[in-house]
């Protein structure tokens, strides 16, 4: 996987983030606001990983985010982050039924998120596709696999070559978009967090 520089700026800010909000944690290990920085830093940083490793990474930033949530439970933005876990890792899910639990479960999440900040469009849009999370699914699994035809023709197994490379591209579009709108909010919420103080006067 190449990396543009915007990649590699995200990649960077994403690890600091996590790193800083990891050392706070050993500190203040109930400090709600730090444990979702640190879910979304883990989020945003999955996908830069292998899918095994990326999986690994969003259930421990479901672990977090959960923690976060025990602490305040109508936290919106925790609400928000846990719903694109749930959508990643059920992305990331390749049976169809195991998949369906994850989609369900961000769907109630994004519904919560909603039902706390209803004035919010991303969370409104993030629930509308949540509702299409099963369908891009099996479109994005199917095409994957393929059907099945002659293997020993090399026309046909370029053709497949350059379907799966059309499928993977895709696959990738949209997570890149989840992930998009996870750093964006990330992004958002620590630059409000870390507004430097008024001068004295």
């Amino acid at each position: 996987m190449e990396f543009s520089q915007d990649d590699f700026d995200r990649l960077l800010l994403f690890e600091h983030t996590r790193k800083t909000a990891e050392s706070n944690y050993a500190r203040d290990p109930l400090d709600a606001d730090n444990l979702t920085k640190l879910g979304a830093a883990l989020v945003e940083l999955s996908a830069f990983e292998k899918p095994q490793d990326s999986k690994a990474m969003i259930a421990d930033a479901i672990s977090k985010l959960e923690e976060a949530l025990l602490i305040n439970p109508t936290k919106h933005d925790t609400l928000w982050y846990l719903g694109n876990a749930q959508t990643s890792y059920g992305f990331l899910t390749p049976d169809i039924s195991e998949a369906k639990d994850y989609f369900g479960r961000a769907h109630e999440y994004f519904q919560k998120a909603v039902d706390v900040d209803p004035e919010n469009e991303l969370y409104r849009k993030s629930l509308e596709i949540a509702v299409k999370a099963p369908e891009l699914h099996m479109e994005i699994h199917n095409n994957e696999l393929g059907p099945m035809s002659n293997a020993g023709s090399s026309a046909t197994s370029k053709g497949k070559e350059t379907k799966r490379q059309k499928n993977n591209d895709f696959k990738y579009d949209i997570f890149g978009w989840i992930i998009l709108a996870v750093g964006i909010v990330a992004w958002v919420g620590m630059a409000k967090s870390n507004i430097p103080p008024s001068p004295p006067r």
